[in-house]
């Protein structure tokens, strides 16, 4: 096994939120960000749609309202700085019909109470077939800091600047083990290389940011993953979410903006709503569904559940038909909500220099310049 330099930081997981903190954190640290794929994000961070979003759900004061809320300006900023595609589209959260219109109210009153800038009431129905002719809904809310990015060339903005300050950005590299080193010394982080040779670098702090793959880092350090003493419960589950895209490109074209229904929390998302990518290009989704403990991820498209998006899809885009859509891309969500339970917020745990962060989902990339600065404070 071959040694590598001491680090001030060692960073486990090369998605986007660990290579947020990384560009925090390299501006007055060492570094090496350890990622075991051969690109950064090839998991959470690329599966999904891209949105910027406003910090409108969440509960007031949690982590993702107040991270969303601070991250939503600071990655406009950064994608019109570094050249990193992006485009306030602005989104319609709609009432489909009266039944809609409570729900829709108490979307507005949490927006109201986590002072969400741009909102706005739409209850004029020729203004909202000026704004989406192919959307049928009797009111909507408008959010117009709610936008899209490319989240590809947002991460490899972040890699530049990285390596630009003399950071280590080590792809396909495993982490096989974490240790601590005697008398608070820092870590021993060992890793499997591309070659398939074991390496061992010492850090005198660890990020934990592994996304999918969080609750195996933390147990290698020992730590009870549904919590105990002085530790929060750290195990996730996982939530998997279907795209399809809108391929009739007249009907695609017709949309102008996002648009949500309003939420299903309970079932861990938002609902099949349409989003719009940088590119143009728009999509349905994504769904949920809750894996059981240790189920495989395979991220290839299927086409199990065209039925069940067209029917949610035609509740407010009438003209939908079965052959305008067809099967995109399969995300996984690392969630800390339990199936059926409550929302649960981002965990941000500090213990000893070793830095956890678990149930890092939407809006992980919205806020990911912000958990950079709160991680930075903790170490």
């Amino acid at each position: 096994m071959s040694a590598s330099p001491e680090l001030d930081i060692a960073i486990v997981g090369g998605g986007v939120v660990g290579l947020a903190c990384a560009v925090e954190l390299s501006r007055t640290r060492q570094l090496a960000v350890i990622e075991r794929r051969e690109r950064f994000g090839l998991e959470t961070s690329s599966h999904n749609s891209g949105v910027i979003h406003a910090g409108i759900y969440y509960p007031t004061g949690s982590l993702k309202h107040t991270l969303c809320l601070e991250g939503n300006p600071l990655l406009y900023a950064w994608a019109d700085a570094h050249g990193v595609p992006s485009v306030r589209l602005g989104k319609l959260i709609i009432a489909v019909d009266d039944d809609d219109r409570a729900s829709l109210a108490e979307v507005r009153r949490q927006a109201d109470a986590n002072g969400v800038p741009g909102m706005r009431l739409i209850e004029d129905r020729g203004e909202l077939r000026e704004l989406e002719p192919s959307v049928r809904c009797v009111a909507a809310l408008y959010s117009a800091s709610t936008g899209v990015i490319d989240q590809t060339q947002l991460m490899a903005s972040f890699a530049r600047e990285i390596e630009a300050r003399g950071g280590w950005l080590a792809l396909k590299h495993e982490v096989t083990a974490v240790d601590r080193l005697p008398e608070g010394a820092g870590f021993a982080v060992r890793m499997r290389g591309p070659d398939g040779r074991e390496t061992a670098v010492e850090a005198q702090a660890v990020l934990n940011s592994a996304g999918l793959r969080a609750p195996d880092v933390a147990a290698m350090l020992g730590y009870p993953l549904d919590g105990g003493e002085g530790v929060p419960p750290l195990r996730q589950t996982v939530n998997k979410g279907r795209y399809y895209d809108i391929v009739d490109t007249r009907k695609a074209r017709a949309l102008r903006h996002l648009v949500y229904p309003v939420p299903e929390h309970a079932k861990g998302g938002l609902g099949v709503h349409v989003t719009i990518d940088v590119g143009g290009l728009v999509h349905l989704g994504p769904d949920t569904e809750w894996l059981d403990d240790g189920a495989p991820l395979d991220y290839r498209a299927d086409d199990l559940r065209r039925a069940d998006f067209l029917a949610a899809a035609q509740r407010y885009l009438p003209a939908l038909e079965t052959d305008d859509i067809a099967p995109g891309q399969v995300g996984y969500r690392p969630k800390l909500q339990r199936p059926g339970g409550p929302i649960a917020d981002f965990l941000i745990w500090h213990d000893r220099s070793y830095v956890h962060l678990g149930g890092i989902e939407s809006p992980g990339m919205t806020a990911s310049l912000a958990i950079a600065r709160r991680v930075a404070t903790l170490l």
